[in-house]
């Protein structure tokens, strides 16, 4: 690489187009193969990166290049260098946190959305954005058979955001300034937020932002009893103690598929609750949320009809890339409320300053969005509902394949039921009994103990070495007190055999390990 140092500064030598057809469409070409043959080549890579802290600032030249290089060595750049240190979300080996699922579509609906490169904050600045994410929403709204007044149809609507982050921030946001209304903005250092101890941490990062204080945000505790679902009656006790103490709760974020666990909140009776104190309900379905375009688990949604925002990331589980959260209201004039900005630079037309359109920069926190409602479209018309349905009941069946394996070794618990695609299980640690039953396990009774220190520390030696391998990556989790491994399938080029793979790595490792 070169760099101003090195090379003269004549103008000559650096004359460029920043924007050539005929070399964009020749670079292209080279662009789409380097990715298709990345995918080609993918299981040939350790899937979580080896590379150490600061590895890459040793490769490159400290400053820019003064002048151009040819994309043929950039990519070969990008293949010796970058590739090395990524974590292949994409690998079908890839088990680790949620999926990032990834498809055709998807791809070239981003091509796109960055080709157009449009800045699509009003109705006027690109009417043809504004209107496809109005449509894009309606259909995936009525896929997940979402209540009428969630949608435009029905005086609802929805927007597409960033990520859940933005979306419990924004929902957040309309409920305080909704009950700051009612009882004066002094008052905002009295308003509480509720979630479970599984709630996603991005409710704690929104509180913040939003001006509420950390002491106001309560993680109610749930149990394996309930299989780490928030219970009703726990969430009316906090509130009661809350209103007891001169506070005045605000917000409640539900979970359909909690990160941890995939765990479910019953929607209906916590909505009855909170709706029977004044908060504003929101659901978070990130990652489980898209598996309801199948009946089958559209039962999770049942009183959905009584929550006031829900949203899913349609990039996660929904072969949709980075970035696309779905985000629907039941009443969008209490978030314009709070987000509208009208400057008189932004005053363009009659359209614009009317109720005849949506203006999504009043949706948001930013002014300035992309047009991702296009990669949404390519793939909602690319695969058609029946065929997305089949995508994700496959990683649903191949989730039950692990889940299989795991109940029949009994080294090995599932500790929590499998909602989803994925499965939360540990490795059991030599019993501390003495009394040996003719299998090699100590029984009280007929319950076998367990140190759940040592199981810990048991687990999460097996991970770290399972994901030093470089064959599979998962992740982890906390619940309880109990350190388990997460096994989510989702990636797009996963298959049974991936899944037999990766349990025989699991069970070579704890092998190892054990010394058994």
């Amino acid at each position: 690489m070169n760099t101003a140092e090195s090379v003269p500064k004549t103008p000559s030598s650096c004359s460029l187009s920043p924007l050539n057809l005929e070399e964009f469409r020749r670079q292209g070409y080279m662009a789409i193969d380097f990715i298709a043959d990345y995918y080609q080549n993918i299981e040939k890579h350790p899937v979580l990166s080896q590379v150490e802290p600061g590895y890459l600032k040793n490769l490159f030249p400290k400053s820019a290049p003064y002048c151009p290089e040819p994309l043929e060595t950039i990519l070969h750049d990008v293949q010796e260098h970058i590739v090395p240190g990524i974590t292949h979300w994409q690998s079908p080996s890839y088990f680790g946190y949620f999926p990032s699922s990834a498809s055709t579509a998807g791809f070239l609906g981003e091509m796109l959305c960055t080709g157009f490169n449009v800045v699509g904050f009003d109705w006027m600045s690109s009417p043809a954005a504004t209107e496809l994410e109005n449509i894009v929403m309606e259909w995936l709204g009525e896929m997940l058979t979402l209540p009428k007044c969630f949608l435009f149809a029905g005086n609802g609507g929805g927007v597409i955001q960033g990520t859940t982050c933005e979306a419990i921030l924004c929902t957040l946001v309309a409920a305080r300034d909704r009950m700051l209304t009612q009882i004066g903005k002094d008052s905002i250092g009295k308003l509480v937020v509720y979630g479970s101890n599984q709630t996603h941490s991005a409710l704690q990062k929104a509180a913040h932002v939003a001006g509420i204080h950390k002491t106001n945000c309560r993680e109610i505790e749930t149990t394996k009893s309930t299989s780490f679902a928030l219970s009703p009656e726990s969430l009316r006790l906090a509130i009661c103690l809350d209103i007891e103490s001169g506070l005045v709760p605000v917000f409640l974020c539900a979970t359909i598929g909690t990160t941890a666990t995939t765990a479910v909140d019953p929607l209906r009776p916590l909505c009855d609750v909170a709706n029977s104190y004044g908060l504003w309900v929101h659901v978070d379905a990130a990652y489980a949320g898209n598996a309801c375009i199948c009946p089958e688990f559209q039962h999770f949604l049942e009183g959905v009809e009584g929550a006031h925002s829900f949203s899913l990331n349609a990039h996660k589980w929904f072969f949709t890339t980075l970035d696309c959260c779905c985000l629907w209201l039941r009443d969008p004039k209490a978030l314009t409320k709070s987000l509208s900005t009208n400057p008189e630079y932004l005053m363009s037309t009659h359209a614009t300053n009317s109720e005849q359109v949506v203006n999504y920069k009043d949706w948001q926190i930013a002014l300035s969005r992309r047009f991702r409602s296009m990669k949404l479209w390519l793939v909602l018309r690319s695969y058609g509902v029946a065929n997305l349905r089949s995508f994700l009941r496959s990683h649903v069946k191949m989730a039950q394949l692990f889940e299989h394996l795991v109940a029949n070794d009994k080294r090995f618990e599932v500790v929590v039921p499998r909602n989803f695609a994925m499965v939360c299980f540990r490795a059991l640690p030599l019993p501390t009994s003495k009394e040996v039953s003719e299998n090699g396990m100590a029984v009280y009774g007929h319950k076998i103990s367990y140190d759940q220190e040592c199981s810990n520390q048991l687990n999460q030696e097996l991970l770290k070495s399972i994901n030093a391998s470089g064959h599979v990556y998962l992740t982890h989790a906390v619940v309880a007190g109990l350190y388990i491994i997460r096994f989510a399938v989702g990636a797009t080029l996963t298959e049974d055999r991936h899944v037999f793979t990766a349990w025989k790595v699991v069970q070579e490792h704890l092998d190892a390990i054990t010394g058994m």
